[in-house]
């Protein structure tokens, strides 16, 4: 599964990194590496929604404190169907 979140200066502003980092930690907490690759890109196109994130192409909208939420609710189930 790879998990994409935007590193844009938009998104930047609106805590993209700390929604990186709280990913990470899900991953690692969970052993989790072999089974997701997180990776950071640039603008989305979505800038007024928040720090853009896509699960396997879909687009999300996340802050920082969400994501331990969406990674629970949207990363977990996906990760039990592979």
């Amino acid at each position: 599964m790879k998990i994409t979140v935007c590193i844009g200066s938009s998104c930047h502003i609106k805590g993209s990194r700390d929604v990186v980092e709280e990913f990470q930690r899900q991953v690692d907490k969970r052993g989790l590496s072999d089974r997701i690759e997180l990776s950071g890109t640039f603008c989305m196109g979505d800038c007024k929604n928040g720090v853009c994130v896509k699960l396997d192409g879909e687009k999300f909208s996340v802050n920082p404190a969400t994501a331990e939420e969406f990674f629970n609710s949207e990363v977990m189930p996906r990760v039990a169907e592979v």
